[in-house]
Parts: C-alpha cells; sequence; structure tokens
C-alpha cells in the first residue's frame, strides 16, 4: 500500500510541474453541451430512418426514409413540417417503382427554393447500381418530379451550397473504392471538379461545409482499414486537399460551424454502446471530442444539424425504444459556462 501511495504522490507532483511549465500546450476543451429536450416526432412506417432537418420561412422541415427494413425495396421519402418543433404533419412523400429510395437531404437553394436530394437503389440493376436524384419545391409540400443528377453508381450523398454553387461528394457503389466532387450552378446539372477527390480506406458518406473565407471541409466517412473518418480541407477552387485522420469511426457524419465558429459533427460512434453522438472537431491536429450522447443505441444516426436562437437542434433515428424512429433533441451549448470553468482551473493551476 505504502508503495502505491508513493507513486501515486509521484504522478502528482509531475502532473503539476508539467502544467506549471509556461511552454505546456493548453488542452483543447470543448463547448460543455446540455440536452434540453428530445422528442420521437415520427414512427409510422416499421422502419424509419436516415435523417435531415432544415428551418425554411420559419418552418422546420424533416425528411427521412420509410420502408419496411433498413434495407428494403420499398424506400420512400418522407417530408414532414412544424411551426414549433413540436406538433409535426406531413406534407410529401415521394416514392419510385424503380428503386428504393434512401439517405435523403434537405438544403435551401440562392433562389430560395427547398431542394431535397437522394438516392435510388435501382431495382434493374443491368445499367447499374444507384442513381442520385433531387426534387425542388417552393413551400415543401408540391415538389417537382425527381430529376436524375450527377454519375450513375456514385452517390451523391449530400449537397452544400456556397456563393451561388452547389457542391457534394459522390462515393462509387460499384467497389472501386474512390470519391469524386461535384460541382452546380443550378442543383441540376453537375459537372466533376475533382474526379479522384480520395481513395484510402474505401471513404463513402460525407459533408461539406464552408469557412467565412470560403475554406471547404470535407468530413468523410471511411469502411476499410482503420475505418477512421477523415477531414480534408481546402482553398478555392478546390482543387487541391489536405487530409487528417480524425482517430475515430463515424457513420452517417454530418457537421456545422457555430457563429463563433466551433465546428460540431454528428454522427454514429462505435467504441463501446454503439451510439448517435455530438463532437467537437479539432480541425488543427485532427480529432474528434465528444461532448454530448443522445438518447440512442442499435441502429441509430444519419443526424440533421441546425443551429436556432441559440440552440442546436438535432435530427436522427434510432432503435434505442425497439422499433427505428425518428426523433428530434434540442441542445444547448454552454460556452460561457465552459469558459468559466477553464478559467477556475487555470487559477487553481497557477
Amino acid at each position: 500500500m505504502k508503495g502505491i501511495n508513493l507513486c501515486v504522490v509521484v504522478a502528482l507532483i509531475l502532473s503539476a510541474s508539467c502544467a506549471a511549465r509556461d511552454d505546456a500546450p493548453a488542452p483543447v476543451s470543448p463547448p460543455a453541451a446540455e440536452l434540453i429536450a428530445v422528442d420521437k416526432i415520427w414512427d409510422g412506417a416499421p422502419h424509419n430512418a436516415f435523417t435531415d432537418l432544415v428551418r425554411f420561412n420559419d418552418v422546420w422541415y424533416c425528411v427521412f426514409r420509410e420502408g419496411a427494413g433498413h434495407v428494403s425495396p420499398d424506400g420512400a421519402l418522407r417530408v414532414i413540417t412544424s411551426t414549433d418543433g413540436a406538433e409535426w404533419k406531413s406534407t410529401a412523400l415521394m416514392t419510385s417503382d424503380s428503386a428504393d429510395l434512401r439517405d435523403a437531404k434537405l438544403t435551401v437553394t440562392p433562389d430560395r427554393r427547398l431542394m431535397l436530394s437522394g438516392a435510388g437503389a435501382l431495382h434493374d440493376k443491368t445499367h447499374g447500381r444507384h442513381q442520385s436524384m433531387v426534387w425542388f419545391s417552393e413551400e415543401g409540400a408540391q415538389w417537382t418530379d425527381g430529376i436524375a443528377v450527377a454519375d450513375r453508381n456514385f452517390w451523391l450523398w449530400r449537397v452544400t451550397w456556397q456563393a451561388g454553387r452547389a457542391w457534394g461528394v459522390g462515393y462509387a457503389t460499384d467497389g472501386s473504392g474512390f470519391v469524386r466532387l461535384y460541382k452546380s450552378d443550378d442543383g441540376r446539372n453537375y459537372c466533376t471538379a475533382v474526379d479522384r477527390l480520395f481513395d484510402e480506406g474505401s471513404p463513402n458518406e460525407a459533408t461539406l461545409r464552408f469557412l467565412d473565407d470560403a475554406t471547404a471541409l470535407c468530413l468523410m466517412r471511411r469502411e476499410k482499414g482503420t475505418r477512421t473518418a477523415v477531414l480534408g480541407s481546402a482553398a478555392p477552387p478546390y482543387t487541391e486537399w489536405t487530409w487528417l485522420d480524425l482517430g475515430k469511426r463515424l457513420g452517417g457524419p454530418n457537421m456545422i460551424i457555430l457563429p463563433e465558429g466551433e465546428i460540431i459533427a454528428a454522427g454514429r460512434l462505435y467504441e463501446g454502446a454503439v451510439r448517435t453522438a455530438l463532437c467537437k472537431v479539432d480541425i488543427e491536429q485532427g480529432g474528434l471530442h465528444e461532448i454530448l450522447t443522445l438518447p440512442s443505441g442499435g441502429d441509430t444516426s444519419y443526424p440533421g444539424l441546425v443551429w436556432h436562437d441559440g440552440f442546436l437542434w438535432v435530427s436522427y433515428y434510432s432503435s434505442h425504444e425497439r422499433k427505428a424512429a425518428i426523433y428530434l433533441a434540442k441542445v444547448r451549448l454552454d460556452r460561457e459556462k465552459e469558459g468559466a470553468k477553464n478559467a477556475k482551473n487555470e487559477k487553481i493551476d497557477n
């Protein structure tokens, strides 16, 4: 017992010595996250999954896939709306006789229309396995017919608008193991910006976001090797990229840049119990620092993220209550509280 106590004392002395060094780097502290509320907002189908969320003209829009199972030929994309985030109603349902529709995403175009994007897993695979699609709407109830976009067998997983142009990463679904960067001036007609954007570890699902200085960030899932997510960055015209390994496996990746510059990622984490979580993104050193686990488990993830009225709103799906259903969480990121905590810790260390 005496030997153990001595080791503890020595460890504490060394720790205090390191903390007191002027050249010791300060630890990166993520913002404190608090779950304010979470509600199940839809479970009408046998399987409800793969969400996205947007706020448009003071109305919430949430889109997701409905089907008989996680993978089934009857996949359809349902759009539900709410004025208060509590009461929801269905406003549209996209169906297809030729494909299982999957992974819907919502965005607002520069000319103030809603744009829904997704992909169809084709029933007849004679000429390909997947076809990316887009739909447009003025008000979320009446939508155009689906428009085929990008190259067949490249899943354009999410579209992001920047300076009047749409950008997205499409991943090859024919087993060739690489992703392609697409761009479009109208959301309908896409051309290749970078043919082979990334090809290490079988990359696939990816989200693009843009900093105030127009730097592009790309959060990407991988399915082979270490399976850890990567973060890419590039300046205009987005032809030269650098990549950081984030050290954690992340499924259904999404991220948002908050008003004060913090970058929050969300998706499925795999270490320990599978869950949907929020993470602070370290874009300097590379890393995902978990700040909040949402009520979730089993078949879960694919979050939508919106910053509104000082809160982070998160749509996601989960089967932790047995049936895969759609949930909406309201999260407070208390940066002032975290800053006060860090200041207090610095005073104690000194």
